[in-house]
């Protein structure tokens, strides 16, 4: 029996989700054979761009120490990727379960998602070994991966999605203004972000693809809650940004070859975090598409409270 194609689910599929899975097979990378190739870490160079680390701001650095400072930025900014990716892809894997018995495309672009998820983390992981082979002893990372999940995938999955869509958004942002063009960057870390790049530009659109399916299930009183969660979370992220922070600085000044005043330390704490929450909460809260999809589904009171909360943090 021949079935009439034009009406089986798949016809009917946003066909952004085909176009990401097509575009996921061309791009498909190996984290040896691609990205590391053999090489470690060049710690002549900086690991993150000045636009980034913010470090250019610390006027009483040495060329050594801002070195330095961008080299600690750049291991806490791979591993918070690794944080925020265990929730990510177990969110995904959730959602594909909606599409299991339906959209065979959609399951399909969500479950490759959900593998390259899995590879990213596992390519941070490695960059951390590396990292902590071939750096002095004292960094900490002041977050558990799991815990950090548990938290997440506790709150409503509109929150938990306008976050990961957020993230999506500027990790599009950082690498394209900032990481691309700078030359004075690491080699292999640059590359890094090259290849993480290529991949997260689909699952961005998959984020928003998914958001605003959840987003038209809601009730009224559904989404306010989720408003609520969404602001929570953010705080969550901050207090953890503040915590790292504090770390970062201490293990910095621990092999730094100055030393610092009073004064200096609480420049370079304020500096520090200003970056974390900049790289982390701010480029993607305020990159034009989120901003557009977010207020597209929100009331202005909802947006107004959005607002007041990051108030703090954007400074």
């Amino acid at each position: 029996m021949q079935t009439d194609v034009s009406t089986t689910p798949e016809s009917t599929t946003d066909r952004r989700y085909g176009r990401c899975l097509e575009n996921s097979r061309k791009i498909r990378w190996d984290i040896d054979k691609d990205v590391i190739r053999g090489r470690d870490f060049d710690y002549s160079g900086h690991f993150l761009p000045d636009g980034l680390s913010m470090i250019s701001r610390l006027k009483f650095l040495s060329a050594a120490d801002a070195r330095l400072l961008s080299q600690v930025q750049g291991r806490t900014y791979a591993n918070i990727f690794g944080l925020v990716e265990r929730f990510i892809n177990a969110k995904v894997l959730e959602l594909s379960r909606e599409h299991w018995l339906g959209d065979q495309v959609a399951l399909e672009a969500l479950v490759g998602f959900s593998q390259e998820e899995l590879k990213h983390q596992e390519l941070f992981r490695r960059l951390e070994r590396m990292m902590a082979a071939s750096m002095l002893p004292g960094y900490e990372v002041m977050a558990r991966p799991d815990d950090v999940a548990s938290l997440v995938l506790g709150k409503s999955t509109w929150a938990v999605l306008a976050l990961t869509c957020h993230i999506e958004l500027f990790t599009q942002v950082h690498y394209l203004e900032s990481i691309q063009p700078d030359a004075s960057i690491s080699p292999l870390f640059k590359d890094v972000f090259l290849f993480h790049w290529k991949e997260e530009s689909q699952h961005a659109v998959l984020d928003e693809l998914e958001w605003t399916r959840a987003d038209r299930g809601l009730s009224a009183a559904e989404r306010d809650a989720a408003v609520n969660d969404f602001i929570a979370l953010v705080g969550a992220v901050d207090g953890l940004l503040q915590a790292q922070s504090r770390a970062d600085v201490h293990y910095f000044r621990h092999l730094a070859e100055a030393r610092f005043t009073d004064a200096q330390v609480k420049e370079l704490e304020a500096g520090v975090l200003r970056a974390y929450r900049w790289q982390y909460i701010v480029s993607g809260a305020q990159h034009p598409r989120f901003m557009k999809l977010l207020t597209g589904m929100i009331t202005p009171a909802q947006a107004e409270r959005i607002t007041q909360a990051l108030g703090p943090i954007v400074g």
